[in-house]
């Protein structure tokens, strides 16, 4: 069987193809290149990424295909980006670069190569099974839950799903290095990627404010309307923020509160106005539950909304419990047994059973 395998740079990606050829798979590499704006290397690595990639293929002996997909990436990622953010709310492009690039793009592509799957470095799982004569595919959770990046794939649909292979969805990440050492791949012990996906790790409001030009407004204090300062676009901060606000220095009204930092709780859109309380875990900060729209099911239909779900209202959040009621129009109302912090609009909202993750919504 034809896979390509989607290889980033890293050891990751190299060690998916690595573990496909050794089960006999006829395997390809394929880079992409999906950022063109300044990749001058300061901040962008695809030159040196690119090269690793190369180094990686002549050690496995399986050829390498490079592909442009900058347009595609800038189309249906990088625009909807700006405007998600234009708009106030706070988005996550690995997400939206996973379901329009990694598993769109490049898979239309590896299609047109004759390949019959295609593989990626995720650390995710996928499952076949019979129901009602026909088979589905569902989404798991990696058996390394300190890497599993499930919550990043769940846009996915069943006919991506079925094309999909993540070899290392039951291998944790200290032995991926330990493999790669082994068979003498040059990524063994590179540095993991971090940053935006394909754009990559950079001072990021400098680099939004060169696509969003700044337009100032005033800080106040949720509590009392007080003026604490000024910032320079709505856009550039997101809920539960806490760095970046200069205003440090304000005190509370009271003196046990006057050292507490501030936080970033609302957004006044419309008066352009920065709202924040006092406190980590000032009331504002919390919510009790989330609506969410553009709902994508993994299964192509809903869940049971009588039954107890965990969800993750961001990836670094351990799973909540909670349960789900559906309501018009493509949207989505989840209740957690707990209050949640900063739950921030424009973020994924990813619900789960037991390890199958069913999909998820954009939190409203």
């Amino acid at each position: 069987m034809k896979v390509v395998v989607g290889m980033s740079g890293g050891v990751d990606s190299a060690v998916a193809a690595l573990l496909l050829k050794q089960q006999g798979y006829a395997v390809t590499g394929l880079f992409m290149k999906n950022w063109e704006d300044d990749d001058d290397g300061e901040y962008c690595s695809t030159r040196q990424d690119l090269i690793d990639v190369a180094s990686v293929c002549d050690v496995l002996g399986i050829d390498l295909e490079v592909v442009n997909f900058s347009k595609e990436y800038k189309d249906r990622v990088f625009a909807d980006f700006l405007r998600e953010y234009e708009a106030g709310r706070t988005p996550n492009p690995d997400i939206l670069c996973n379901s329009e690039i990694k598993f769109r793009a490049f898979l239309d592509h590896a299609m047109d190569l004759g390949a019959e799957k295609i593989a990626t470095g995720h650390y995710a799982g996928v499952r076949a099974f019979e129901n009602d004569g026909r088979i589905e595919y569902q989404l798991l959770k990696a058996d390394d839950g300190t890497k599993d990046q499930s919550y990043f794939l769940y846009r996915l649909n069943q006919a991506q799903l079925s094309k999909a292979i993540f070899p290392l969805s039951d291998i944790y990440k200290r032995e991926v290095r330990e493999i790669a050492e082994r068979a003498g791949l040059p990524v063994a012990a590179k540095k993991d990627s971090t940053g935006i996906c394909f754009i990559g790790e950079r001072p990021f409001r400098e680099f939004l404010m060169r696509y969003l030009p700044t337009k100032p407004g005033e800080i106040r204090s949720l509590d009392d309307e007080r003026v604490l300062g000024e910032h320079q676009g709505l856009m550039y901060h997101t809920i539960g923020q806490r760095k970046g606000l200069n205003i440090g220095g304000i005190k509370g009204n009271d003196v046990a509160g006057e050292h507490e930092a501030w936080y970033v709780a609302a957004k006044d859109m419309k008066a352009n106005v920065l709202y924040v309380v006092q406190g980590h875990d000032h009331p504002a900060l919390l919510r009790g539950e989330l609506d969410a729209e553009d709902l994508n099911w993994i299964a192509g239909r809903a869940p049971r909304t009588n039954w107890v779900y965990t969800a993750k209202p961001r990836y670094r959040t351990p799973d909540q419990p909670c349960s789900l009621e559906l309501l018009e129009g493509d949207h989505v109302r989840i209740g957690f047994a707990a209050p949640q912090w900063a739950l921030t609009p424009g973020q994924s909202v990813v619900v789960y059973e037991s390890r199958v993750c069913l999909g998820g919504g954009i939190i409203v």
